[in-house]
């Protein structure tokens, strides 16, 4: 498996700068953050390559989300999604990241009653992860649909329903993204939900339950990796507030 880390966690004015401490530091990838206009960003990143930057992923910064509820929303969520998606293709990088949504709604907080019905729910992001991924196969990279906690996203939470989802949308390049901090919230054991999705899981992100870099809380590493025998996609450091980053390393081999 590869480790990249996600550039914001990473000091430099630029993509080039940044990997170049990546780099030191061990990584081999960079994951790139897709804020919104990223196409305007790619002289920079056409020169961090140029300079030999390895880009695993991109992962989307703000929303609007496919799943959001405004149909408007949705609309500009796709738009942006392959945006990223050419940039992916463009820089060499394996995939894009997206959740269903982010922060609009969670059952388990007030006032707990979704303003739409989970049927909906499943056809919205069906239809849309149909679309992305079309896109996405045409153009040799993959999208992956992370799951959140139930505090972040009523929508997709566990693997087993992402998967779900990504059968529904009848694509192969439509994939999972596994992130050990959303899954230590959501997962009853972790190691078994990775190897019940199995192939589907195309990518990793890497917080410990503290949210912060691997080593900081009681997430078991070593078992969930355990439980992907042969993996060789990308994981990604994605946390809080990275202290030791270089430590990473030793948590997760």
């Amino acid at each position: 498996m590869k480790i990249a880390v996600q550039e914001n966690l990473v000091p430099g004015k630029d993509a080039t700068e940044r990997w170049a401490r990546a780099r030191d530091w061990g990584f081999d990838g960079l994951e790139l953050r897709g804020a919104g206009g990223i196409k305007s960003r790619l002289p920079e990143l056409r020169a961090a390559r140029a300079a030999g930057m390895v880009a695993s992923s991109i992962c989307p910064d703000s929303g609007p989300f496919i799943g959001a509820f405004d149909a408007a929303d949705r609309q500009t969520a796709l738009t942006a999604l392959r945006d990223l998606l050419d940039v992916a293709a463009e820089i060499g990088a394996a995939g894009v990241i997206t959740p269903a949504a982010y922060g609009i709604h969670s059952n388990r907080l007030p006032p707990f009653t979704t303003p739409r019905p989970p049927e909906d729910d499943c056809a919205i992001l069906t239809e849309a992860l149909s679309a992305l991924g079309a896109h996405a196969e045409k153009l040799g990279v993959e999208l992956w649909l992370e799951p959140l906690n139930r505090y972040e996203d009523h929508m997709v939470n566990t693997l087993a329903q992402g998967a779900e989802l990504c059968r529904a949308s009848g694509n192969r390049a439509v994939k999972l993204m596994a992130d050990l901090f959303h899954m230590n919230i959501e997962e009853a054991d972790i190691a078994a939900s990775l190897r019940a999705a199995g192939p589907l899981v195309a990518h990793l992100h890497f917080a410990d339950s503290s949210r912060l870099e691997p080593g900081t809380g009681h997430t078991d590493f070593a078992t969930a990796l355990a439980a992907l025998p042969g993996f060789t996609g990308w994981g990604a450091i994605e946390d809080r507030k990275s202290t030791r980053l270089n430590s990473s390393h030793a948590t997760l081999s």
